[in-house]
């Protein structure tokens, strides 16, 4: 008779997990909420188990699989609460680990489980890794409710040697989150290419935090050293990862590719003598992988699980020393408010938020300068990213990227090489990631031509900057919020 005992705080799964096990004959034995949940089922109860087998001592040596886990209880950690049933649950977890038998804690494990010694052991591990993750918010709860202290203890797992780190002398190795589920690196699953180094990984990332903001659209982000050297939404997937390339084609060389959609084989076709480190997506069909690996040795093919947009949640960074912890910027704008005398056209709305994402994810001191290239449909053309000062990332960057990019347009019917610069400057939507601190950035704004501007505002010079913008008849947006990124 095969015996499997259910103690567990989260009771997700372990209906069907029931049924599993009484169907191949096996006596289940349950207390707590377990039991309440497979009251309907044919399970005994610990103190019936024990009168039917005349014991009144512990007979865990008897059970073949133990079912148990700390997760699920509504009621917060505390002194009183965990000394009882959460402390003799724990020491179940450990003892029949330790003991060889197998213990489920994961209800990933249910369908999958064996009887096995090596199964046995498989499990003991992540068992301890289970209880020492539980250990660590105890420890967080009760030395924030009884010491007042903040304490953080990261658990990350399944830790991987990579090429190398930033540089080809550094080692670096990469560790995935306990418990995350939202699409990541972590658990992008790898198609083709030889394996990630560390600026991959990290350049992967500011790729897919930039495709996020674009759900449910075809967008495509090209990023090198963590900066969008291209960006672009299109009527199809193809289109954006054109119009993505083309805001710097010199840039996007050895690039790191995020696309917001499946790739399909039109897109796939893009990349023909096109060098790119990664390409990441949420899926790719047959015939695009195929044509891809046929072309290229190097690419990187990455699937992620399916895109959604940033939730909130902490992020972490790491100085000498010590750990930072801040929200994850997961907000757009605080307010949408022309605070000039000329007003923000409805028409420049939606190209003026496409803008302002952009701006959110590029490095500080941030200008970008975004155009619409086709009837709703937009491309990064300049880009000043992390510069010291606003006005050389404005002037001496950004300015004569858009200046690059028109000479390559397609020429306007009727107008001149001149005046189709100053057409696509006046129609361009320029963005700061944090106010602009005096009006010398509207001037050089209005010396390139550009009519519409979006920025946080909060400076001590806002009246000075508006009121340049009102003599020069800029259109500005304060959109309340900031979006330094260092």
């Amino acid at each position: 008779m095969s015996i499997a005992f259910f103690n567990t705080a989260d009771i997700s799964g372990i209906g069907s997990l029931a049924d599993h096990l009484l169907s191949k004959d096996w006596t289940l034995v349950a207390v707590g909420r377990a039991l309440e949940e497979l009251s309907s089922k044919n399970v005994q109860s610990l103190e019936d188990f024990k009168a039917k087998n005349n014991s009144q001592d512990s007979i865990t040596e008897k059970y073949d699989l133990v079912v148990a886990n700390l997760f699920g209880h509504q009621q917060g950690i505390s002194i009183a609460n965990i000394a009882d049933v959460e402390t003799r649950r724990v020491a179940l977890i450990r003892d029949q680990a330790k003991a060889g038998k197998v213990v489920l804690t994961s209800i990933a494990q249910y369908e999958s489980f064996e009887i096995t010694p090596a199964y046995a052991q498989e499990a003991a591990v992540k068992a301890f890794r289970h209880t020492a993750h539980y250990d660590n918010k105890v420890n967080q709860a009760l030395s924030k409710s009884i010491l007042a202290e903040d304490v953080i203890t990261l658990d990350f797992h399944s830790g991987t040697s990579l090429r190398y780190g930033e540089n080809s002398h550094q080692s670096a190795s990469f560790y995935s989150e306990y418990c995350n589920s939202e699409s990541s690196l972590a658990n992008a699953k790898q198609l083709w290419g030889k394996e990630l180094s560390y600026n991959n990984i990290v350049d992967a990332d500011a790729a897919l935090e930039m495709v996020r903001e674009f759900t449910g659209q075809n967008a495509v982000a090209v990023i090198k050293h963590l900066n969008p050297a291209g960006l672009a939404t299109g009527s199809t997937l193809a289109k954006a990862f054109e119009a993505a390339w083309q805001g710097d084609p010199i840039s996007a060389f050895g690039s790191v590719i995020a696309c917001s959609q499946k790739v399909d084989l039109a897109t796939a076709e893009r990349l023909h003598k096109r060098f790119v480190e990664i390409l990441l997506a949420p899926g790719f069909d047959d015939d695009a992988v195929e044509l891809l690996k046929r072309r290229s040795k190097n690419i990187r093919i990455l699937e992620v699980s399916s895109i959604q947009k940033p939730t909130e949640r902490k992020v972490y960074k790491h100085v000498i020393g010590g750990m930072l912890v801040q929200d994850r910027d997961a907000s757009d704008f605080a307010k949408w408010e022309c605070v000039t005398e000329s007003p923000f056209p409805g028409n420049k709305e939606a190209l003026g938020k496409f803008t302002w994402l952009v701006t959110k994810h590029t490095k500080s001191n941030a200008i970008v300068m975004g155009y619409e290239y086709e009837d709703g449909y937009f491309q990064v053309l300049g880009l000043g990213p992390g510069q010291p000062n606003r006005i050389d990332s404005l002037h001496r960057l950004c300015r004569p990227r858009v200046k690059d990019n028109v000479d390559r347009m397609e020429k306007i019917a009727g107008l001149s090489s001149e005046e189709q610069l100053k057409h696509v400057f006046g129609n361009l939507v320029t963005g700061s990631d944090a106010f602009f601190p005096f009006a010398d950035s509207i001037e050089a704004c209005h010396e390139a031509g550009v009519k519409y501007v979006i920025q946080p505002g909060g400076s001590v010079r806002d009246q000075e900057v508006i009121d340049k913008c009102n003599e020069l008849g800029i259109s500005m947006i304060f959109t309340g919020m900031r979006h330094f990124r260092h």
